[in-house]
């Protein structure tokens, strides 16, 4: 009899786990059925994947750069391109979002990660994965302030939080490690890992991004990881000279190489296309996405989608009252 009983109590616990739907990262979402026969058939994330080329006209971020400078705003390409993407995840939602056991969530906050050597200037420093949170009421000076310090307790020699974690696992005997991550996968799927686990996990992201073009290299593609949440990658490349077409000529201009790698299961093509269009669009009109130039506040705004797309902004404040505005050129490969 109590073999029946071990039996049911066991059946009935496996039902409960199988029926529990709530995580504290994400809120569950009723989908399409097709798309949830997708989380059964293309079962990961790398068999599941869209790679995704654009470049960015750069000169008016390089102008807002040099400005940003002489205004006490430490600006570089990296923050930026963080900024574009927190404003591409609100500009297009659906991005973010993300597949676990076999189930489509709904992010709660805008959390992106990116890479930083933990010596600057030094490529042969270890690489540190920074992850930050993007609060849809902070604006770009509030970003700035942020990565800054994350940034710096990095360079420093405080032993951060992934520093103890991943010293704690790897001095676990291989065999015992490799069941330790098995079972960490194993609550992750069925909603049973604490909050504390993921809370500060880098790869528990809406969005991975990695500047190599601060080495000096040109974007590639990359994997996404199993582990964790992240359905996005960004490469970033160096800023080069490349042909673009003006009024029917092949002219040189600065443009940044960007290259996405992103989860198809979480949305369409089309969502993640708009959520690309909002990247380039910030990054090529920083003035009206970004701001935070004036001593005033006057252009401080949120990092938040805009309707219009940025579309009419000048080059420059100076280019403002000259009265130039020139619509963005194609770009070429």
């Amino acid at each position: 009899m109590w073999v029946w009983i071990v039996v049911g109590s066991l059946f009935a616990v496996w039902v409960l786990m199988n029926l529990k739907t709530s995580r504290s990262d994400g809120t569950y979402l009723k989908t399409h059925p097709f798309r949830r026969m997708l989380f059964f058939l293309m079962p990961t994330r790398n068999e599941s994947y869209v790679l995704f080329d654009d470049y960015v006209r750069a000169d008016k971020l390089l102008d807002y750069m040099a400005q940003a400078k002489d205004a006490g705003l430490r600006v570089d390409v990296t923050t930026a391109v963080v900024a574009a993407v927190a404003i591409g995840l609100d500009e297009a939602p659906k991005m973010n979002r993300f597949v676990v056991g076999r189930r489509l969530y709904q992010r709660n906050e805008r959390k992106i990660t990116f890479s930083a050597l933990r010596k600057k200037k030094n490529k042969s420093a270890k690489v540190a994965a920074i992850h930050t949170t993007v609060p849809r009421d902070s604006d770009f000076g509030d970003l700035v302030k942020t990565i800054e310090a994350k940034i710096g307790v990095e360079r420093s020699d405080a032993v951060t939080y992934t520093d103890k974690e991943l010293n704690l696992f790897l001095a676990l005997p291989r065999p015992v490690l490799n069941l330790g991550i098995r079972l960490f996968k194993w609550l992750d799927y069925h909603n049973l890992l604490p909050a504390s686990f993921t809370a500060n996990d880098p790869m528990y992201t809406s969005a991975f991004i990695a500047n190599l073009g601060s080495l000096g290299m040109a974007a590639g593609y990359h994997h996404l990881f199993e582990w964790g949440t992240c359905p996005l990658f960004v490469m970033v490349g160096k800023l080069e000279d490349r042909p673009v077409v003006e009024d029917g000529q092949v002219v040189a201009r600065k443009l940044l190489h960007l290259r996405f790698t992103y989860e198809e299961r979480i949305d369409d093509g089309l969502n993640a296309n708009a959520g690309i269009v909002a990247v380039r669009k910030a990054l090529e009109n920083p003035f009206r996405a970004f701001g935070c130039l004036s001593e005033d506040g006057s252009d401080r705004r949120q990092l938040l989608g805009a309707p219009d797309g940025y579309g009419a902004e000048p080059q420059s404040p100076q280019a403002e009252a000259d009265g130039d505005a020139e619509p963005p050129p194609s770009a070429g490969s």
